[in-house]
């Protein structure tokens, strides 16, 4: 038998056994966040949509808010972006966009297709908001209330049901 054979299977499945258990953990999209329960950091960064104008995190201040961190090169969030369109319809939390490392073009473009969930957009070309907000990549999902303290994150998509058992209770007060 080739020397290698046996670490090779071994490695195999431990591969096997970790990606097993990591589909079935249940709570795979959420990351306890250092931030969690901390003031939300504060950024003035470009308006996507508005030349020469800035998105500024003290304007949500005083509202329950959901800021997205989401690319055009992101396939998740796109497979996500249904849903924030739904959410933006309900209207119980100010829809906040964070264009990470993207063009400002393509994400025009993007919403121009696909429709546009949030309220404004903030363009974080360098990536350095999403550093102070602790982002690993996106789609990443904030939610602050509003005193401006971060009460939630998802990692990954935010979906239908985990709008409704992770974000509506903590908005609504009936987070267990």
């Amino acid at each position: 038998m080739n020397k290698f054979a046996l670490p090779l299977v071994a490695f195999a499945l431990l591969v096997i056994m970790f990606g097993v258990a990591l589909k079935r953990a249940p709570d795979k999209q959420f990351v306890k966040s250092a931030l969690i329960g901390k003031p939300a950091p504060e950024f003035v960064l470009p308006d996507l949509l508005q030349e020469g104008q800035t998105v500024s995190s003290s304007a949500f201040a005083g509202k329950w808010t959901l800021l997205n961190v989401w690319g055009t090169w992101c396939a998740e969030c796109r497979a996500e972006h249904a849903t924030l369109l739904q959410i933006k319809q309900e209207g119980k939390v100010l829809m906040v966009g964070l264009n990470y490392k993207d063009e400002d073009a393509a994400a025009r473009d993007w919403l121009t297709r696909l429709g546009n969930p949030y309220e404004v957009i903030a363009a974080d070309h360098e990536g350095r908001a999403a550093i102070d907000w602790g982002v690993y990549g996106a789609p990443e999902t904030f939610l602050v209330n509003p005193t401006g303290t971060i009460v939630h994150k998802v990692v990954g998509q935010v979906t239908a049901e985990n709008w409704r058992t992770q974000f509506l209770p903590l908005i609504d007060g009936t987070a267990k």
